[in-house]
C-alpha cells in the first residue's frame, strides 16, 4: 500500500511545528553541497559521525528509503532526544541515532557503505584517532564524504582579534588563537594527509564558501550561533581578567568597519572531500 497516498496531517498540530526547523543555518551550506557528492544506492548502511540535530541524517534517510538504514553518531544527549522525536513525527522507520564519540565508535568492523560527516570532525577531540576510527567500519569501497570549515573561517574577526591582541603585547594570548584554530580546522594538506593515513583514496575536493553580514558587533557577538558555539571557545583565548577590555576593543574595530561598510561580514570557505576506502 502506498501510505503516503493516505496520509493526512494538521499544520497546527504542535509536534509537527516543533521540528520543522530544516535547514540549520549554519550546517545548511556544507551539507547541501555534501548531498550533492553523495552516491544514493539501494540497500545500503549509512553512518552520519556528528549527526547533531539531525541533518543531514535524516535527510539521507528519507532520501534512501526503508532498503537502506542510516545511523547517527553523536555525544550529545539533548540533540539525541531532539532527533528522536523527529524521526518519530516524521515516521521514519530506517534511521536510529546512537550515543558516542568518534573516537570510539560502537559499530562492528566493515559495516558501513557509506560515512559522511557535515562539519563533525571540526569537533573530535582526536581527528587521528576518528578517521582511523572511520576507516574501520567502512568496508572496503565504501564512500566517505565530509564537509569542514577551513583554517580561514570568520578571518575577517580573527585579524581584527590579533591586532588588538597584538597592540596589547598579548603574545601567549596570540599563540592561543592560532593553536585554537589549528586545533579545530586543518589545513588540507593537512586534513589529505590524514585521510590517505586512514585508508582513503581521495577522489575529489569541492571548495566553496559563504558570507554572513551583521549590522554591527552588539548583533555579531549576540547572535546564537556566535553566542552558543563560537564565542565560549574565544573567551578561553583570553585571560579572564583582560576579557572586557579586550572584546570592548574588538566590538569597537567591528563597528568603526560597520559603519564605513553598512554591515560586518564573515567569511566561511568550506571544503566537500570524497573519499573511497582502499
Amino acid at each position: 500500500m502506498k501510505e503516503y497516498l493516505f496520509h493526512t496531517f494538521d499544520r497546527n498540530n504542535p509536534n509537527l511545528v516543533s521540528i520543522i526547523d530544516e535547514l540549520p543555518l549554519w550546517s545548511a551550506p556544507f551539507g547541501l553541497e555534501l548531498l550533492q557528492v553523495v552516491r544514493l544506492k539501494r540497500g545500503i548502511t549509512v553512518l552520519d559521525i556528528g549527526s547533531g540535530l539531525g541533518f543531514p541524517m535524516i535527510e539521507l534517510a528519507m532520501r534512501l528509503g526503508n532498503s537502506s538504514t542510516v545511523f547517527g553518531l553523536d555525544p550529545w544527549d539533548a540533540a539525541n532526544e531532539r532527533v528522536n522525536s523527529k524521526i518519530k513525527e516524521l515516521n521514519l522507520r530506517n534511521v536510529f541515532v546512537t550515543k558516542g564519540v568518534a573516537e570510539k565508535m560502537p559499530f562492528p568492523d566493515g559495516y558501513f557503505d557509506l560515512l559522511v560527516s557535515n562539519n563533525g570532525l571540526n569537533n573530535v577531540e582526536n581527528i587521528r584517532d576518528s578517521l582511523a576510527e572511520c576507516s574501520r567500519v567502512s568496508k572496503q569501497g565504501a564512500q566517505f564524504v565530509l564537509s569542514y570549515n577551513t583554517e580561514h573561517t570568520m578571518m575577517e574577526f580573527y585579524r581584527i582579534f590579533e591586532t588588538v591582541l597584538r597592540e596589547n603585547g598579548l603574545q601567549a594570548e596570540l599563540r592561543n588563537m592560532r593553536s585554537h584554530i589549528h586545533s579545530k580546522r586543518k589545513p588540507l594538506s593537512e586534513m589529505k594527509s590524514l585521510l590517505q593515513e586512514a585508508q582513503f583514496e581521495i577522489r575529489e575536493v569541492r571548495q566553496r564558501s559563504f558570507t554572513m553580514h551583521f549590522l554591527d558587533g552588539d548583533t555579531l557577538f549576540n547572535h546564537y550561533l556566535i553566542k552558543y558555539w563560537f564565542l565560549h571557545a574565544w573567551k578561553q583565548i583570553v585571560k579572564e581578567e583582560d576579557l572586557e577590555r579586550i572584546f570592548d576593543k574588538v566590538e569597537t574595530r567591528i563597528n568603526e568597519i560597520s559603519e564605513k561598510e553598512g554591515s560586518f561580514t564573515l567569511t566561511v570557505p568550506y571544503k566537500v572531500i570524497d573519499c573511497r576506502r582502499y
